[in-house]
């Protein structure tokens, strides 16, 4: 029996941007843009970042907590189709531990007034970060940073 115990879970979060599928889609595949609207902890330094979007590119991001840990996240890209899709996996670590592996795929699809954004994560939570929920609210930061980015964008035309 294992004591390092794998939590599987599953989740979807969908958002409606004022924004087309094109300008969605940019804002993930530009290191630039993501870079303004990804993070969950407004606090956290950025020590490493890099981002070759293609399909069998990787993304690095490494951020230092307040308290100086690190928190890394290793991705890498297996489909992408402009405007309409992003397929990638990626592992979480903090420190020296990895305490995530995930599968995700973004959905955009055209909607009235903008694009639906249909976010879903399949991950294996390990030891430390057993539970998703704390993951899950994470992303969901994220996303709204991003329509609040999106919203500006729209506001300052």
């Amino acid at each position: 029996m294992s004591e390092s115990p794998v939590t599987h879970a599953t989740f979807a979060i969908e958002r409606v941007y004022p924004a087309p599928p094109a300008r969605v889609f940019a804002a993930w595949a530009s290191a630039d843009e993501k870079a303004r609207w990804i993070g969950c902890h407004p606090d956290w330094r950025t020590v490493e970042s890099s981002m070759d979007f293609r399909v069998g590119g990787r993304e690095i991001s490494r951020n230092q907590t307040p308290g100086g840990e690190i928190h890394a996240v290793e991705t890498w890209y297996h489909d992408i189709v402009p405007g309409e899709r992003i397929i990638y996996s990626y592992q979480m670590s903090v420190g020296d531990t990895r305490i995530s592996v995930s599968l995700v795929t973004i959905e955009l699809h055209a909607a009235e007034g903008g694009t639906r954004l249909v976010f879903t994560e399949q991950g294996a939570f390990l030891d430390a970060d057993a539970d998703s929920t704390q993951r899950e609210g994470g992303t969901g930061t994220g996303l709204d940073r991003l329509g609040e980015m999106l919203e500006a964008e729209l506001a300052a035309v």
